[in-house]
């Protein structure tokens, strides 16, 4: 046995035969391991996870109908002259507001949306993005018997029109001008919006998140109207806006779990040699939101939900046309409406 004290520069050092090369053949095995799990990993493990972005956007499937049509009276967006002084505004009332009144607004559940004004024409318009089917379908799927995989009806679309009604926005919300561009600023916004509308297609309600603290790790991020209008406003600095310094408040709507398991996409969880345990247990899961027909089912399905939600603290979440599945955890999901700020300008481009 050699001593590791040993430093005598004429014995030259023994080593035990057959140990140290299969210790060698271990370390290289180990090592091509790491490899072959950094390689793989960051792909699964950024978070959040990146929202993809699509080509294209593809054409709806007949099944999935709106119950109120999106963007009735939608219009293109015009181009505006170069010298045109063009007023922006912020935008915000309660969601379902033409139905529900402030009912939501009590809650601080809030739909944003932009406003633009013309100094030259006097011409008003309005701008924002939301669900082409309803929020309900964007946020969960429908359970269709003649398929195997769950179905979703989930697009968002940009819609823009000309008017601003002033009623609908200043009763319950918000309607308070924020910067003033130029018509060319407008143009160029006009252009990055048709490309970020073309690529970003789908909506996602929930931002989960590790825990309610500041600076908890966010595992998903949220793409929803408030979203549209915060990269909206951060491309109108980007291009030379300034913004007046005011409060700006944001509807979010979050879910805390633990680090998210994934799953597959729908091939792989529903297809041929998918894994049967887990698509029954996808759709366990979500059969309790599909629309009700009586009071009795809706209240059964409640205690469905608590007790996957909060007792067995899983949830099955969609994301990116892929599955993963939550750890649940205390708060568990709630609703917040909190401050983001308006943006700085760019000062290397001029807004005017």
């Amino acid at each position: 046995m050699v001593r590791a004290g040993n430093a005598d520069p004429g014995v030259p050092r023994q080593r035990a035969v057959g140990v140290a090369p299969g210790c060698a053949l271990w370390r290289w095995a180990l090592a091509l391991l790491w490899l072959a799990t950094a390689a793989a990993g960051p792909s699964r493990r950024q978070w959040p996870v990146p929202y993809k972005r699509f080509s294209f956007r593809p054409e709806p499937d007949p099944y999935c109908q709106a119950k109120y049509t999106f963007c009735p009276t939608g219009s293109p967006v015009p181009v505006m002259k170069g010298d045109d002084i063009i007023e922006v505004f912020r935008l915000q009332a309660p969601v379902w507001e033409f139905k529900y009144g402030n009912l939501l607004g009590h809650l601080k559940i809030m739909h944003d949306a932009i406003g633009f004004r013309s100094t030259l024409t006097g011409k008003n318009f309005t701008m924002e993005w939301y669900e082409l089917f309803q929020l309900g379908n964007c946020t969960f799927p429908h359970l269709r018997p003649e398929m195997n995989a769950p179905f979703w009806c989930n697009q968002g679309a940009a819609c823009f029109f000309e008017g601003i009604d002033d009623i609908h926005w200043k009763e319950n919300g918000t309607l308070v001008l924020v910067a003033t561009i130029s018509g060319n600023t407008f143009n160029e916004m006009a252009k990055w919006v048709k490309q970020d509308n073309e690529t970003g297609i789908y909506y996602e309600t929930w931002t989960v998140q590790a825990s309610p603290e500041r600076g908890a790790e966010t595992w998903f991020e949220s793409y929803d109207c408030s979203k549209f209008v915060l990269r909206t406003y951060k491309k109108l600095a980007e291009l030379g806006a300034e913004f007046k310094k005011i409060e700006t408040n944001y509807t979010r709507i979050f879910l805390y779990s633990g680090e998210p398991t994934y799953l597959g996409n729908e091939t792989s969880v529903f297809g041929p040699t998918g894994n049967k345990t887990l698509a029954l247990a996808i759709k366990k899961f979500y059969y309790p939101f599909k629309p009700h027909s009586s009071t009795k089912e809706f209240l059964f399905s409640i205690l469905q939900i608590f007790d996957a939600v909060i007792v067995h603290r899983e949830f099955y979440l969609f994301y990116n046309f892929e599955y993963w599945l939550l750890p649940m955890k205390f708060p568990f999901i709630k609703i917040t409406y909190e401050e983001i700020p308006l943006p700085k300008r760019n000062k290397t481009h001029s807004g005017l």
